[in-house]
């Protein structure tokens, strides 16, 4: 029985300092930019295939 009391005691430890990390987060402005990250992806792949071509014109 004092096992199980020492397992809800620590799984309690951990969820509180995951809620305040979450909160700190939150009152730092991590989530703010809301619109970059759905963009991101796009310039990422533009580069790749300027990178692709440029290595494929300097092989021939």
């Amino acid at each position: 029985m004092s096992a199980i009391v020492v397992l809800i005691g620590i799984s309690l430890i951990v969820a509180l300092t995951f809620l305040a990390v979450f909160i700190w987060s939150v009152k730092s402005n991590q989530y703010e930019d809301t619109y970059t990250p759905s963009i991101r992806i796009l310039f990422e792949e533009d580069d790749r295939q300027g990178t692709a071509t440029q290595t494929g014109s300097d092989e021939s």
